[in-house]
């Protein structure tokens, strides 16, 4: 394909809307115009502050919030999301469409206008409320297929096909069926379990946040800035990535959205200061992955884990903090060694921004600072600190001349904001009824059952199979439902073998991550690769070798959850802190095979395995990590310093 033509004669200007569509399913939507654009943009705002209203002023009955919340997401995919993707009509919907959007709209606002006297029925339920709660579950199925994908909807099918013919006990088909669908509509189980609750309840007022702060013009900021602070060091745009996509992670946790955001800018910069187009397309990706763990947002999956594991979200924010700075660390070391391997140079002084006209914007920074400080100080629940970073940052926009948030724009965040709510909601529900059937069909104790057999006593065991599944899951699967997936079938399993319940959930939910880096289905590689017009294999390959931190990390915190901040002390923080920075130095060298010159592979292999010790807390780990980065380094240094006199 011509758009990954390796080396083309002449680069044309990158389409970035048709790179989104590409990889990003949630930027396939109808193209509305006119009058019918300003009605769905006013009904897609709404949402958003029907969901304010009900998450910040309400006290309504759970069922009652939760169908209607699900209703309002039907509605608006079909308005949203075509059954296909390539080029639409103008203004046009199909019949058929208004007839799904129709019944499935219906469909859970049946529920939420009965939802007092079903929920007295119990388990009397009439054959037309069964077939109502099947047209909602297929419904919803689709909104899930057209906005996020087809492969999370063939793993719900085969647990769903497994619980029909084999999972359940009841002899009668109708009976199982009737079962299922009481179990997965009508109860707290299936579609309204955890994952939908909290997304209700907080994601989509931090989406909406994002969809704010993000015409406030703080994208622009954090580039600059970054340029101003790292722009002119070796290799100075490839850190740039590293450091603007550090900062917009803190905001937003789409990889891909994140990879063009920024990389349309960095990429061509790394390119044209002598990078690979390969490694330029991986430096931005694997640096706008990180965006999913990196405090304060982190990915929508982070809010899942502060329910599940029961402890409030500013303890998991604490606790991300550590692992997210090693992995960006990594990633910023292997881009240094590689401009310094390839005698790169940074930006001249006169491409780079004036720090001074950049620190006068620096009050765009104030909706972060009030969210984190509110956050932070449980001062106010963490709906009511978003809805105020909202409110910080329309009033922080009238500073900002050229992205004031006038009527109109506020009318267009909002709907950013509804339209971001639908595919994150969507993924939650059909998560919800893949977690309630395993747990309908006890699957779940039969898995963990047999991986605890099969890994016996070794823990390590345990891990690996437990990151496969992760992997291989998450290829096609988004980070929120795999998250979810992984929390009630794997994260049990590690708690069995004595991993500590947070260490155990930040397992899964980094490995649920990593699978937009990893080849086959490496959706951040492949856009950051159409950016740059690379190879998209390689592009995946040099990601994964970029965020090695996001492989070896996790097993740290779970063998020793120390670095998670879980029973130990500020002394112990600072050692590990230090410790792990050089482990991660150690191996970034190993794997870049440069540090003072090029390292012959024993040096490659000892700083690899000096730093892997190092990373993992421990007495013990710790000294013979620092022996072996220490002695490969020494010998780098020596052996680049000595001069060689030709003989007489």
């Amino acid at each position: 394909m011509a758009l990954f033509k390796k080396k083309p004669k002449t680069e044309e200007p990158m389409d970035l809307d048709a790179v989104m569509k590409k990889f990003d399913r949630e930027s396939n939507v109808r193209i509305w115009e006119g009058k019918p654009r300003f009605a769905v943009n006013c009904a897609l705002a709404a949402f958003s502050l029907f969901c304010m209203y009900v998450t910040l002023f309400t006290s309504w009955l759970e069922e009652l919030r939760l169908t209607t919340f699900v209703a309002w997401i039907v509605l608006l995919g079909f308005l949203v999301f075509p059954a296909k993707k390539g080029q639409q009509k103008t203004n046009y919907i199909p019949w058929y469409d208004i007839v799904m959007m129709v019944l499935g709209t219906g469909a859970f606002l049946y529920f939420s206008v009965n939802a007092v006297s079903i929920i007295q029925q119990g388990s009397n339920l009439a054959w037309y409320q069964i077939v109502i709660g099947i047209v909602g579950i297929l419904t919803l199925g689709e909104v899930c297929r057209r906005s996020v994908g087809l492969p999370i909807l063939i793993v719900a099918g085969c647990f769903l096909a497994y619980a029909l013919i084999w999972g359940l006990s009841n002899p009668s088909f109708l009976r199982r069926l009737n079962y299922s669908v009481r179990y997965l509509f009508y109860s707290k189980e299936g579609i309204f379990s955890t994952p939908i609750n909290v997304c209700s309840k907080f994601i989509v007022v931090f989406i909406i946040f994002g969809a704010f702060l993000e015409r406030t013009g703080i994208a622009d900021f954090f580039i600059n800035i970054s340029n101003a602070a790292v722009g002119g060091f070796s290799g100075g745009p490839a850190k740039v990535a590293v450091v603007v996509s550090a900062m917009e992670g803190m905001v937003s946790g789409s990889s891909v959205a994140n990879t063009v955001g920024s990389g349309s800018v960095t990429i061509p910069l790394m390119k044209k200061t002598g990078y690979e187009p390969e490694f330029a397309a991986a430096a931005e990706a694997s640096a706008s992955t990180g965006g999913q763990i990196m405090p304060p947002i982190m990915g929508a999956a982070a809010f899942l884990m502060a329910d599940y594991v029961q402890i409030p979200y500013s303890q998991i924010v604490l606790k991300a903090i550590l692992p997210a700075v090693l992995y960006f660390a990594g990633i910023f070391i292997s881009v240094h060694l590689e401009a310094k391997k390839m005698g790169l140079r940074g930006l001249r002084r006169e491409e780079l921004p004036k720090i001074r006209p950049l620190l006068k914007q620096v009050y765009l920074l104030l909706p972060l600072v009030v969210l984190i400080y509110l956050v932070s100080t449980s001062t106010k629940s963490i709906q009511y600190a978003a809805a105020i970073a909202i409110v910080v940052a329309v009033v922080v926009s009238l500073f900002n001349k050229g992205n004031r948030i006038t009527p109109k724009r506020l009318l267009e965040a909002l709907a950013a904001g509804g339209q971001g709510t639908i595919t994150v909601a969507a993924a939650c529900g059909i998560a919800g009824i893949i977690a309630g059937t395993i747990t309908m069909t006890g699957l779940a104790n039969m898995l963990i059952n047999g991986i605890v057999a099969l890994a016996g006593n070794k823990t390590i065991i345990a891990l690996f199979l437990t990151m496969l599944c992760c992997i291989v899951l998450g290829m096609g699967v988004p980070t929120t439902a795999n998250y979810c997936i992984m929390a009630a079938t794997c994260a049990p399993i590690l708690i069995r073998m004595g991993v500590p319940a947070v260490a155990a959930h930040f397992f899964v939910f980094y490995f649920g991550i990593v699978a937009d880096l990893t080849p086959p289905v490496a959706l951040a590689s492949y856009a950051g690769a159409a950016i740059a017009q690379g190879n998209p294999m390689k592009t995946a390959l040099v990601s994964t070798k970029l965020a090695i931190g996001a492989f070896i990390v996790p097993y740290a915190f779970a063998l020793n959850p120390a670095m998670l901040l879980v029973d130990t002390n500020l002394a112990e923080v600072i050692l590990i802190t230090i410790t792990s920075l050089v482990g991660i130095f150690g191996v970034s060298a190993g794997l870049e095979g440069y540090v003072f010159r090029k390292m012959p592979w024993f040096l490659r292999a000892t700083s690899a395995v000096g730093g892997i010790l190092l990373i993992y807390p421990g007495l013990v780990t710790d000294t013979m990590g620092i022996v072996l980065v220490g002695g490969s380094m020494a010998v780098q240094y020596i052996t680049s310093r000595k001069v060689f006199v030709p003989a007489d």
